[in-house]
């Protein structure tokens, strides 16, 4: 079965290190947040997904989300799928019944009252069965409150605008959408702009607000991109080798994903991306990595642990902002970074207030040293699939353990049989 580790260990991987050249023919695996935003916007239209999506994400996510949209119980268990839980919350509430909304242990720590606030504010019964402002919730009938325009902080999750927006078109004065404060994401929320003007939404921007018309979804073929954010960890792989020619099959130079801004960036690291009809092709460019990497993730903090692996593993010293989003996903990411950086000699560290003085009140991180090692580091994942993923690549230098190697269901779930075959 894709996505079951071909490997002997049920708690830990234990990869060997790889060999310094690196080629292959991948074909990456649709797009989460594609499919996951194309499964709902399906699901509000009364269409079947087989009918209108190709390639769909076969990520743990995506597979959870297209069974809960088919679910007939009154309880939906998203487990430990953010993004499922969010997209839920507004689509039950628009919804007739009585449902409730769980998920698993970590998803109770995870915030979604501002999102429950500005669903209530429209006319959804929604209360909290625990604590207040987190899963799991009791989900009631949709009743108009006659509001119209909503403002929400736009600092937590783009992802509580996302879910907002894809249910505008059902509601029945549509919606004005208000993201108060800087906008985190918003790569992601212009994703959603774009599949719903897909589907036949009339949903843009008008000065500082969203404005939605309550005229539904009419049926469209989709083909779903490849994922970008999966791309990272075979451009990761790309830094380390010696030797590269990989083809990555379904990413393209006209994306809806943030995360795309990785064919750039990562000409910082010697890594050269060309757009071919069916994908990308990676090569080294024949320069060298630059000493010194900074850059704001604002935009595409899925992405930001693989680049601080990457940094740790070629030596490249590097400044990181833009990670506030960092503390609510799967794990504490940034200290789940600092741990597991430290294992080979490596400090990813929260630099003085102030350190930029155009920019006094954002926090930034310093990505200092070169990763060495002895005895093989064993790399703790915290349930985070992404972790998984971004430090599988150190291997290139030496031999590593990456504990529970499973997690990377969530997102890829090919990806360890993706890299044996690329290693033959």
């Amino acid at each position: 079965m894709r996505g079951s580790a071909p490997f002997p260990h049920m708690g830990f991987l234990h990869l060997k290190k790889l060999p310094p050249t690196l080629r292959g023919d991948i074909q990456l695996d649709g797009s989460k947040s594609i499919s996951n935003r194309a499964l709902i916007v399906t699901a509000l239209a009364g269409g079947r997904p087989a009918d209108w999506l190709q390639n769909l994400s076969t990520s743990k996510d995506t597979q959870t989300l297209l069974q809960l949209l088919e679910n007939q119980e009154d309880t939906f268990d998203a487990g430990d799928a953010g993004t499922t839980f969010r997209f839920l919350t507004a689509y039950l509430a628009a919804r007739p019944g009585t449902q409730i909304l769980t998920g698993s242990e970590r998803m109770r720590e995870r915030p979604v009252g501002p999102l429950v606030q500005a669903l209530q504010s429209l006319g959804a019964d929604i209360q909290f069965i625990g604590k207040d402002g987190y899963p799991p919730l009791r989900i009631g009938a949709f009743r108009a409150s006659g509001q119209r325009s909503v403002r929400i902080h736009a600092g937590t999750s783009s992802q509580f605008l996302s879910a907002l927006l894809m249910i505008a078109p059902y509601l029945p004065d549509g919606l004005e959408l208000v993201p108060d404060g800087p906008l985190v994401s918003r790569p992601y929320l212009q994703m959603t702009l774009k599949l719903m003007q897909h589907f036949g939404a009339q949903a843009e921007w008008s000065g500082d607000k969203i404005v939605v018309q309550p005229i539904g979804y009419q049926p469209k073929p989709l083909t779903v991109e490849a994922d970008w954010s999966a791309a990272s960890y075979w451009y990761a792989m790309a830094a380390f080798a010696e030797d590269v020619d990989l083809k990555l099959r379904g990413l393209f130079a006209e994306s809806w994903q943030g995360d795309s801004v990785l064919a750039k960036m990562m000409t910082n690291f010697g890594i050269e991306t060309t757009f071919e009809p069916d994908g990308i092709r990676l090569r080294k460019s024949g320069h060298p990595p630059k000493p010194f990497f900074e850059k704001d993730f604002t935009d595409c903090p899925d992405i930001a642990q693989t680049l601080a692996v990457v940094c740790a593993g070629l030596g490249v010293k590097g400044v990181f902002s833009g990670l506030e989003t960092l503390a609510i996903k799967e794990t504490e990411r940034i200290a789940a970074l600092k741990t597991e950086l430290k294992k080979v000699g490596t400090t990813f560290a929260k630099l003085p207030p102030h350190f930029s003085k155009k920019q006094p009140d954002r926090t930034f991180f310093l990505l200092d040293g070169k990763a060495a090692w002895g005895e093989p580091p064993r790399f703790a994942t915290y349930g985070d699939h992404r972790m998984a993923m971004s430090f599988a690549p150190l291997a290139f230098f030496g031999d590593i353990e990456i504990e529970n190697p499973a997690v990377v269901a969530k997102s890829y779930p090919g990806f360890w049989e993706d890299l044996r075959t690329v290693l033959g």
